[in-house]
């Protein structure tokens, strides 16, 4: 498909600058886009490229970094590329219904224009909500509730008992439910304590592949509103994660701990069981916390402590062998002193 500039502003809400008339087929980034194709610039650092890119079109915020070019001009360009990529590469849906290789006990109840695929296991008691599509070879257990409009893909296991918002995607090798590390030791004997809770997902959550959320010794693990969990991230049993927020690859959340709401843990990050990280809080790129976290707080290291802290004492590591050569200037400075004074 071909669409005009005129007609692409008008479904992103964006103003036209330069060639209204200019057709678009496609999405690519700066440095691969030709004249037909749509580009964007989000970050400061590619200005230069968008400048000498052959994109026939740019998102931008503000077209002033770009004169004599075909703009589209909005507020959000990251926002405005989705909504872009959405319209050029719709998303296929299966056919509703339930595959001839699937295993769907008698009474699970399916929404209308829901699609289970190619060997599925659906316990039973399970409920699967209106347009919402199971991939091939995932396992829902007995009880198990997965709201509307949700997607999981294949091989995502979802225990028994547990529960799925609304809009939720759930990417390949997910597990949710499966039983918390809880052992009583007893004489150098770990003794299991059953895992009798549930995880609850809210709605517009998004999983990544090979997401592990156990589920909770009593009540429930939670993981709130419009959270996004990367690949590869544990989130142990009886852990509440607030709304929107960040879990980004190889996290690791241990148990019983509470999260604020939009909340960012950088990539291999994590805390100890029993914390209560506040609101706001960003934990950089593999920063553990081992006590609580006020709401707002920028904090790196191991232990974490405040960001800026943590960069100047990194820095005063990198003075350490100069310092040290001073150290043993004065030294040798000192004792020739010493000598001449007897």
């Amino acid at each position: 498909m071909t669409i005009t500039l005129a007609e692409l502003a008008g479904t992103l809400d964006a103003e036209v600058v330069g060639d209204r008339d200019h057709e678009v087929g496609g999405v690519r980034p700066l440095d691969t886009a030709g004249p037909e194709h749509l580009s964007f610039l989000h970050n400061p650092k590619y200005v230069e490229e968008a400048r000498s890119s052959s994109a026939g079109a740019i998102l931008v915020a503000d077209p002033a970094v770009l004169p004599n070019r075909n703009l589209l001009v909005c507020p959000e360009p990251y926002l405005a590329l989705a909504r872009t990529l959405e319209l050029f590469h719709p998303s296929e849906r299966p056919e509703s219904g339930v595959h001839s290789s699937a295993v769907v006990a008698e009474d699970v109840m399916l929404g209308d224009g829901s699609s289970v695929g190619p060997l599925v296991s659906v316990g039973a008691g399970a409920k699967l909500g209106e347009r919402s599509v199971v991939g091939p070879g995932c396992m829902l257990g007995r009880g198990v509730v997965v709201g509307a409009d949700c997607v999981l893909h294949p091989r995502v296991v979802i225990e028994d008992g547990c529960r799925v918002g609304d809009r939720c995607i759930i990417h390949s090798g997910a597990v949710i439910g499966s039983d918390g590390f809880g052992f009583a030791t007893v004489d150098g004997v770990h003794h299991k304590v059953p895992q009798v809770g549930i995880v609850v997902l809210e709605d517009d959550v998004e999983l990544g592949a090979n997401v592990c959320i156990d589920r909770a010794a009593l009540g429930e693990t939670r993981i709130g509103r419009g959270t996004k969990v990367d690949n590869l991230v544990q989130i142990a049993h009886n852990v509440e994660v607030g709304e929107h927020c960040l879990l980004v690859a190889q996290v690791g959340i241990s148990g019983s701990t509470r999260i604020g709401h939009h909340t960012v843990f950088a990539g291999q990050s994590g805390c100890s069981g029993h914390l209560s990280i506040g609101s706001g809080v960003v934990l950089a790129a593999r920063a553990a916390a081992f006590k609580d976290v006020p709401d707002g707080a920028t904090i790196a290291g191991a232990p974490a402590r405040p960001h800026r802290e943590w960069l100047k004492a990194n820095a005063n590591l990198q003075r350490l062998d100069g310092l040290r050569r001073k150290v043993g200037e004065l030294e040798a400075r000192l004792s020739e002193l010493e000598e001449s004074d007897t």
